[in-house]
């Protein structure tokens, strides 16, 4: 053979080397952060963003469809409000398959496309049985993108900025449910172009979700999925984009190779996606760590936020002032979430969790026995604060224990749980809060917090800037 075409001929044995697990691993978490890690991550948080403010419209929706001129049934109103939480339950298994099977990229991209095609559809939808089915699909693709998006940041991203890199995802992206309530105040006075203000939110929505669906083509796929489905010449490519982005040399030789870092986690073998995440006593304990930890999370997290402006009434405030506290209380979960980046990649998960659990248990106990409106407001933005940054904690103390074969579908699992949970939520502590008070109310949050913790103090400790399965 010619020497020159030798030269340009890859090398059969190399390409795989370069691209098998633990050489992806090494080749990515020995990168400093790039402009295409930034890249990914600004796609990320955009699709996040939107996802956020899909389910934040839920409540403008609530209090649009209940007044003059709609006057909706109540019972109307439910079937319309939970069918954004059913969809997801089921939607995000669905494309935890596709994750798992056809990548991460791939099934990020169909997510959004669905969303805005949902969204979309509701903005152009006449009468409540077309709305409800069009915010049941939106809802489907909702349930499957803030999964993904933590399993595809935590697989591309160097091991020592991962947690800080799904954190700022998750405080940007909370941003959007505040975005979306002023965006439907802003334009409640008018209906621009005839167009009421819900329908506007929901067509920019859906061009958002179209838009971070097309951007999403541009990026890598996930190197370490490519290498873990056994395709390691398309995981060396998607390699060296990322070496490029950082101006190093890509991996040609054996001696770039050594010495790969310690992988940590259970290997995996056989069968990836559902099928697996029961094989074998170690990853049945740890598929039922995750979806008991992610459908417990809601009863404290959601319900508080969902629940604490009927407790300002129960304590005898005037509407008004609810409405008021429910919307100073959002103000803390990006700023917290967004601080606590800075800090997470040197803090051990399990710990962290369990102190939050504590602090959220503790602050439900000074909120049900408070009485002035200053007190409340403050107690409130902390609990909040505190349960938004549980929450993205969770997703990273998740992604980085659960092998990459099975790191979408155990994720989107969980994740399933805790929709259920969500639309759950309301009709456990409601009837409690009716009948014995906020007191027993957040008493049942506290035994769920502590039910939480000891999950987590059984469960194993974090991998904090350490190379992940």
């Amino acid at each position: 053979m010619d020497a020159r075409l030798q030269a340009a001929t890859p090398s059969h044995s190399a390409a795989p080397a370069a691209g098998s697990v633990a050489v992806v691993t090494r080749r990515l978490d020995t990168l400093p952060i790039t402009r295409l890690h930034v890249a990914a991550l600004a796609v990320c948080t955009l699709g996040l963003f939107t996802d956020i403010a899909e389910v934040a419209l839920s409540n403008a929706l609530a209090a649009i469809f209940l007044a003059p001129p709609h006057n909706m049934p109540r019972g109307s109103l439910s079937l319309l409000l939970a069918s954004v939480f059913a969809g997801g339950a089921v939607g995000a298994p669905f494309f935890g398959i596709l994750g798992d099977r056809f990548g991460r990229r791939r099934a990020l991209q169909a997510s959004l496309a669905l969303m805005a095609a949902g969204s979309l559809a509701a903005a152009a939808s006449q009468g409540l049985t077309a709305l409800t089915l069009a915010r049941t699909v939106s809802g489907f693709a909702i349930g499957g993108f803030p999964p993904l998006v933590a399993t595809y940041l935590a697989e591309v991203t160097p091991a020592r900025h991962r947690g800080a890199t799904l954190m700022v995802c998750a405080g940007i992206g909370l941003l959007g449910g505040l975005a979306v309530l002023l965006l439907v105040q802003a334009l409640a006075p008018g209906a621009p172009l005839g167009v009421e203000p819900w329908r506007w939110a929901l067509i920019l929505g859906g061009a958002l979700a179209a838009l971070g669906s097309i951007l999403f083509a541009g990026l890598p796929e996930s190197p370490r999925w490519l290498a873990s489905v056994g395709r390691p010449v398309e995981a060396d490519g998607a390699c060296r984009r990322f070496e490029r982005a950082a101006g190093r040399a890509p991996v040609v030789g054996a001696a770039d190779l050594a010495p790969a870092p310690a992988i940590h986690g259970p290997a995996i073998h056989g069968p990836a996606g559902f099928r697996a995440l029961f094989t074998g006593t170690r990853q049945t304990r740890q598929t039922a760590l995750f979806v008991g930890l992610f459908t417990l999370a809601p009863l404290a997290t959601i319900a508080f936020p969902l629940l604490s402006a009927v407790v300002m009434v129960e304590k005898g405030f005037r509407v008004d002032q609810s409405l008021a506290f429910a919307a100073l209380s959002m103000l803390g979960p990006p700023l917290g979430t967004l601080l606590t980046a800075l800090v997470i990649d040197r803090l051990e998960r399990r710990a962290c969790l369990t102190a939050l659990a504590a602090a959220m248990a503790a602050l439900g106990t000074a909120f049900a026995a408070s009485g002035t409106f200053l007190t409340l407001v403050l107690v409130g933005i902390a609990f909040n604060t505190a349960a938004a940054t549980y929450g993205s904690v969770l997703a990273v103390y998740a992604t980085e224990l659960l092998p990459t074969p099975l790191r979408a579908s155990a994720m989107t699992c969980a994740w399933a749980g805790g929709r259920v949970a969500a639309a759950l939520a309301p009709l456990i502590l409601l009837p409690v809060l009716s009948a014995y008070g906020p007191h027993a109310m957040f008493a049942v949050i506290t035994i769920v917090l502590g039910a939480s913790a000891a999950l987590l103090l059984a469960g194993p400790r974090g991998l904090s800037g350490r190379a992940v399965a």
